[in-house]
């Protein structure tokens, strides 16, 4: 079972919540420090429409095959308000939970959202990463905050992501002529190995597969639960 290696309240007002990220961003290591990487994770949150429910997903792939080695769905009722910025702190607690299930603990964890690459310098992917201290990639469909210029057309390009006169993530263009995700740094990797990894995990599609299967994993947990509360209410009003 994956360690949790700081913990924290999760029952937090927003001033608390932003005080905690800024105290969590020193703790936020930029430098490569990879442990030999068999599995990589990806972790996916989906919300029930007409419900309180959400569901959390992990799944874990070889790393040098892309092939799904284990998933696991975690079914969770929501927390935490949605609050620009805090995303974390709405989505972390059923993700840690789902990944305290898994079996073969990964090395790498990818997550469909943002690392440095935030007001705070501490999205999602930091969090977790810090938390867990497990490197961490934060790699989002689009930007929070920062300017760039459009990276070349080809495969492997990529430009600056710049906020506040630093770089905070790259943008990088995964498919010839489709659009570029933001890469950014969760923890203990270094931007360009960031960049590395994104790239071997995106061979087809311009979204990682980690990121690609937990979202297929999420959607069709998310339609059984939304199936189970329409034939709930059919129940109620029959009776």
């Amino acid at each position: 079972m994956l360690k949790i290696h700081i913990q924290h309240r999760w029952d937090l007002n927003e001033k608390e919540a932003t005080s905690l990220q800024k105290e969590l961003a020193n703790q936020v290591i930029t430098q490569d420090q990879l442990p030999n990487i068999q599995y990589i994770a990806g972790v996916d949150v989906a919300y029930s429409e007409h419900t309180d429910q959400l569901i959390a997903a992990v799944v874990v792939l070889d790393a040098f095959t892309l092939e799904v080695i284990e998933s696991v769905t975690v079914k969770d009722a929501v927390q935490f308000p949605y609050l620009p910025g805090l995303f974390s702190f709405r989505e972390l607690p059923p993700v840690i939970k789902a990944l305290q299930q898994i079996e073969h603990e990964p090395q790498l964890i990818v997550c469909d959202s943002q690392g440095l690459a935030h007001p705070r310098r501490f999205g999602l992917a930091c969090h977790l990463g810090v938390l867990l201290n497990i490197p961490a990639i934060g790699c989002g469909k689009t930007r929070l905050v920062g300017e760039h210029t459009e990276p070349d057309r080809l495969r492997g390009s990529s430009s600056a992501l710049i906020d506040e006169e630093q770089q905070i993530g790259s943008v990088l263009r995964t498919q010839t002529d489709v659009k570029p995700v933001f890469v950014s740094v969760g923890h203990r990797i270094s931007l360009e190995t960031a960049n590395e990894w994104i790239l071997r995990l995106t061979p087809r599609y311009r979204l990682p597969e980690t990121t690609r299967m937990a979202d297929q994993l999420v959607r069709k947990a998310l339609k059984e639960l939304e199936n189970e509360v329409d034939v709930y209410n059919i129940l109620e009003i029959d009776q």
